[in-house]
């Protein structure tokens, strides 16, 4: 019987792609690189805004990444301004979110995106205290796929991995919640394609969040 789900942030619940364009753009222009599309940047998020920036500066020739250290602060301050530019939640999400919360199971967000523009996220759009937990990138806690995050989660709600759902539309996320042994479903509408999530045999994989709630409805 699943208990909670934990949700994966960007991709999965809310559509960032805007914002973390947007924002990345900015930093490249700050250094006369750029612009790299939102087709691109579908490919370099998923493992942490520093990542990202890396990813980023390469493919626009800055191989030896001599701009690196500058553009972690830069985006820092310029994340913190723009998180929010043109952040909607994906077709269903909405009702989805309330079909859980009205079967009492516990609804968590587990993203590599720095907690404080996490908690900013999440809490615009659906509100405070919607969400039974909200973690971020912190400091001491190793970011996805490593499964520390998850683990706190399940011990916060006192569920045993099989009780628990995770929903993800990366390979990261595919390596979060199968490392950490939880029901496992990877998600079409996001950033990356059914092949990638294919490759990492999760439970199931889903094109539109109203089949989640079938899924348990039918006993996963």
């Amino acid at each position: 019987m699943i208990k909670c789900c934990i949700f994966d942030l960007d991709g999965t619940l809310l559509n960032t792609l805007k914002a973390l364009a947007y924002t990345t753009n900015l930093v490249l222009k700050h250094f006369g690189l750029g612009p790299v599309t939102e087709e691109q940047m579908k490919h370099f998020v998923g493992d942490g805004y520093q990542m990202q920036l890396r990813r980023a500066l390469h493919s626009c020739g800055d191989e030896d990444e001599k701009h690196l250290e500058e553009s972690f602060l830069l985006y820092t301050r310029l994340f913190a301004e723009n998180c929010l530019y043109q952040v909607q939640p994906y077709e269903g999400i909405p009702e989805l979110l309330a079909g859980l919360k009205e079967r009492g199971i516990k609804i968590a967000v587990l993203s590599n995106k720095p907690h404080a523009r996490t908690v900013e996220n999440i809490e615009s759009v659906f509100g405070k205290e919607y969400f039974d937990y909200i973690a971020g990138e912190q400091p001491g806690i190793p970011k996805k796929p490593d499964p520390a995050g998850v683990m706190k989660i399940l011990e916060a709600f006192a569920v045993k991995p099989e009780e628990c759902l995770y929903l993800g539309d990366t390979n990261t996320d595919m390596k979060t919640g199968l490392g950490a042994g939880l029901v496992t479903i990877g998600v079409t509408w996001g950033f990356r394609d059914r092949t990638e999530l294919e490759a990492f045999h999760p439970y199931d994989i889903i094109r539109h969040p109203s089949e989640l709630l079938t899924r348990i409805l039918n006993g996963i």
